[in-house]
């Protein structure tokens, strides 16, 4: 009998539920187990307590926003291996980010899209360029 390898963990940020709904099954489809938080200070609080592989992270959340998250796991070394995908429609915002985070998606998120590529993250081995897209 193979041993078990768990699977690793994805945290979607996503003040819109049915929306943090859909990216966490995508995400689930791609190789992750994941947790759905829905403001900016849950999302603090549960950063606090688990080292996800993976963020989702929304821009615009109740509380903090999604660029002080940013901020903070960046400058967790806990956290330095977490990739940061930032899903928002706001598409200057985001770009701004583009340097702290490993990938930008804009609003429309395609389902799909997000699956594929949260599953090349899971394969990727060793740090993401951040300036390069995948």
């Amino acid at each position: 009998m193979q041993p078990s390898i768990e699977k690793p963990l994805a945290l979607v940020v996503d003040d819109e539920k049915p929306l943090a709904e859909i990216f966490a099954t995508a995400l689930e489809r791609a190789g992750y187990r994941t947790e759905s938080v829905n403001s900016g200070e849950a999302a603090l609080a549960r950063l606090a307590e688990i080292t996800p592989a993976v963020v989702v992270l929304d821009l615009t959340l109740p509380d903090v926003g999604g660029a002080e998250i940013l901020k903070e796991i960046r400058a967790n070394p806990r956290l330095a291996k977490t990739r940061v995908i930032i899903a928002s429609a706001q598409a200057r915002q985001a770009e701004a980010l583009r340097g702290k985070a490993d990938l930008i998606l804009i609003k429309p998120v395609d389902f799909s899209q997000l699956r594929d590529l949260a599953a090349r993250l899971r394969l990727a081995t060793g740090p993401l360029d951040r300036d390069k897209k995948l």
